[in-house]
This record gives C-alpha cells, structure tokens and sequence, in this order.
C-alpha cells in the first residue's frame, strides 16, 4: 500500500508546484486583455464575449467537473435576465441589487429543477433539464411581466451603488470585467477545492464514491445550484449591456450554444471556456453578413473540433505542454 502511494507523490507535486504559477499568470495575461480590449475593440463586443464566457465557465463547472449534460441552462441565463431587467427598469433598484435578484432567481429555479433532475443519470438528466427550460420558455412568452415576444426593453443601467453612473459603455465595461473575473476566479476556487475534489471523484466513479460514504447526490445538487446562479449573474449582466431580455435568452438553441462554447474550447478545463466562447460570439457578430450559414459554418467548425481536438483547443494544448489549464 505504501508503494502505491509514494510513486506519483514526485511527479504530482513537482506539478502541483508549478501549474499555480502557470494560472496566476494566465489569470494576469487575461486581466491585461481585459483593460486593454474596450481601446482596441468596440465595448459592448466585448462585454458579450465576456458575459458569454462567464456563462460557458459556469456550464463547464456542472458538465467538465460535476459530469452532468444539461440541455437547460438558458432557463437560469434568460430567467436571470428578466427578474434583473424587471428589477431594474419596474422597481428601479440599483444594479447590484437588480444582479443579486437575478443570481437569487437562478439559484432558486436550479434548485427546484436541481432537485428533481438528479434523480435520474445520463440522456435522462439531459432531457429532464430540457423539459423544463422548455417550461420555462412557454412561462416568459406568457407571463405579463415578460413583455411576450418583446421582451423587456430599455432596461436602465442606473448607478452603481447610487454613486458610480454606469450609462456610458466604458464605465459599464469595466464593471461587466470585474464581474466576469471575479465569477471565473471563483469558479476556479471551487474547482480546486475539497468540494471539487470530490465533485471530480464522482464524475470518474460514482458508486465507489459513494462506497466511501460521500452523498452523492447533495453534492450534484449542489454544484448544479451554483452553476445555475453563476448561468444567471452571466444572464442578468447581459441585460443590463443590452439593456433588453428576449425570448433569446431562453430559448433552447442558447443551451445549445453553451454547449457548443464549452466543447470547442474543452470540456474540464478552467480556461477552455473562455476561449470558445470567444470563438462563437466573434463567429456570430463577425460572420452575421452571412445570415443562416452562421449555423452552417459553426457545425462544420464543431465537427473538425470533435474529429481534430478532441479535448477541445485549450485541452489539446494542456495535453502538449503536460500541464492542466
């Protein structure tokens, strides 16, 4: 016994002592991107491919580390969106208090369908989680507050703690940053966590994890709940760059591009998110002349990624450099 657990002791910590290095400073290129990109970049651009990476990040910590396929997660995204915007534009809080509602909204209706969808495993968990985003869907083109097919519109940006104006995109960017790094650390510290250890353990071998006595499904539950809010702050922020919820932000075919942004980038990596969620919203905004081959193009880009990088690009390069990003 003492053999088998010596033998990648070596290895492991020479790893474990260099990869935080390796984070830090990618966390820092990535800070650096972040103030540089509005002087570069139109503003609200890349304030979507920031919300969008949040949202891929916190998919990927329920599918990459919990190992559960939901098919739903525009529920906790666009649900989020419209108690903010409402919030926001109807009782005219401020707008971290309008983001709060938003992520407490989320995490309320991931629990509710947290708590039934682990029940059941695999393409039955999937299609549980589908049914009802798809009620979801159905509720906001009914429900009166939604505004129907309008959505919300002119949802004001207000002043941040009733001091700081976020009107102007620049001011707003900086903010949507902070809010973006602050998810994705936090994200990051679950991972790395006793709760993501075990959350890990799971994913590779449930019943032995549960022979060690671990809850099993108090843990799915739980990360399926902060994956829902961390879905929803992305959602709600949205909302407030664009100033509009829509059906959009519920529809199925947003699940689906979530899924698509973290498969692309990799599944089970902490950076791969980001950079395919990078990747499809400059597809969508840059290709859009294109009109309905946008979907066409980003089919064919998904199947060379499957066949191609299989880990997706930033598992494939983890694999070259023999270092977990």
């Amino acid at each position: 016994m003492s053999t088998v657990t010596q033998t990648p002791t070596a290895p492991a910590g020479q790893s474990a002592a260099s990869t935080p290095a390796l984070h830090i400073a990618i966390f820092l290129a990535l800070l650096a991107a972040g103030l540089l990109a509005p002087f570069m970049l139109y503003p609200v651009f890349v304030m979507k491919v920031l919300c969008f990476a949040l949202f891929a990040c916190a998919f990927n910590l329920l599918l990459g580390y919990g190992g559960l396929l939901s098919f739903g997660h525009a529920a906790y995204f666009g649900g989020a969106s419209y108690v903010a915007a409402h919030a926001a534009k109807v009782w005219g809080v401020t707008p971290e208090v309008s983001l709060l509602l938003g992520v407490l909204a989320a995490a309320a209706l991931g629990l509710v369908i947290g708590s039934l969808a682990i029940r059941r495993q695999g393409i039955y968990f999937a299609m549980i989680t589908l049914a009802f985003a798809q009620m979801v869907y159905f509720f906001s083109i009914q429900a009166p507050f939604t505004g129907g097919e309008d959505g919300i519109q002119s949802v004001p940006r207000g002043d941040l703690f009733g001091l700081v104006s976020l009107h102007s995109d620049m001011s707003l960017y900086f903010f949507v940053l902070a809010i973006t790094l602050g998810g994705i650390l936090l994200i990051y510290r679950i991972i790395h966590s006793p709760f993501g250890q075990v959350l890990k353990a799971i994913r590779e071998n449930e019943p032995r994890a549960i022979s060690l006595g671990y809850r099993v499904n108090r843990y799915k539950l739980a990360v399926f709940v902060l994956s829902a809010a961390l879905a929803g702050l992305a959602g709600a922020t949205k909302s407030m760059v664009f100033q509009l919820a829509s059906l959009t932000d519920v529809h199925w075919s947003m699940s689906g591009e979530v899924v698509l942004m973290t498969l692309i980038g990799g599944m089970g990596t902490v950076f791969g998110p980001i950079v395919g969620a990078t990747v499809i919203v400059t597809m969508q905004n840059y290709l859009a002349t294109f009109g309905a081959w946008v979907t066409v193009i980003q089919g064919v880009i998904f199947v060379l990624t499957v066949l191609l990088f299989r880990e997706g690009f930033v598992g494939v390069i983890s694999k070259w450099i023999k270092k977990p990003l």
